[in-house]
């Protein structure tokens, strides 16, 4: 009887001890829901304009189209939530870096009829909200300036994510958007002789942005 006594009491002195340590049940462990990824950080993007571009196409003659570039431009973004949709975003090109393929056109339309670059060198765009759309959709809005005049414009996001590799982040997106040159006072213009515009009113824009993460 006394062994018997015995054996119990060190089983339970076991269990005790066993007990204490034993960690809480999960439902009785509070969820952490914050993570530091999700924490506000201010980060700034640089433009990597080595793999980055600006075009643009116009209708000709009514029935086909010609396609331009921007060769030197630049930009930046701010931001403190890591979805962006707080982001502040400005961009700047020089218009007498645009490119045609045709130096008698460049230079028409670096002219008077057109961009007047001499006058005014730089195109710019400052952003006023980058709104999540869902998935990697966003809608961009901002005022851009043309030969001093200023409209707001809307451009089309696609986010096409982000990457960190040894020398920092890198994220890429692509914004696309419709403007009448009218509107910005490039309004030369030709009819043919159907009637319609030699260069047409509607220009779209495209914007492929590779940016780096400033360090």
């Amino acid at each position: 009887m006394k062994k018997l006594f015995l054996a119990s009491a060190v089983l339970g002195a076991v269990t005790v001890g066993v007990m204490a340590f034993r960690p809480a049940a999960p439902s009785l462990v509070k969820a952490e829901t914050t993570t530091l990824s999700d924490a506000p950080r201010f980060s700034k993007w640089t433009l990597d304009k080595v793999h980055s571009n600006v075009k643009f196409t116009v209708t000709h003659m009514v029935v086909s189209e010609v396609d331009g570039s921007f060769k030197l431009f630049d930009g930046t973004m701010e931001h403190t939530k890591p979805d962006y949709s707080d982001a502040k975003i400005t961009f700047t090109v020089d218009v007498n870096s645009i490119d045609t393929d045709n130096e008698n056109r460049d230079n028409h339309l670096k002219g008077e009829d057109f961009f007047n670059a001499a006058k005014f060198p730089q195109m710019k765009f400052e952003s006023t909200s980058f709104k999540p759309l869902g998935g990697n959709k966003y809608k961009l809005d901002g005022n851009l300036t043309i030969r001093d005049v200023t409209k707001p414009v809307t451009f089309d996001v696609t986010y096409g994510g982000t990457i960190n590799t040894q020398r920092g982040a890198k994220a890429g997106f692509k914004a696309k958007a419709t403007i009448n040159r009218f509107d910005f006072g490039l309004k030369w213009d030709r009819a043919t002789e159907t009637g319609g515009l030699v260069v047409g009113k509607e220009v779209e824009i495209n914007v492929n942005a590779q940016l780096n993460e400033a360090k």
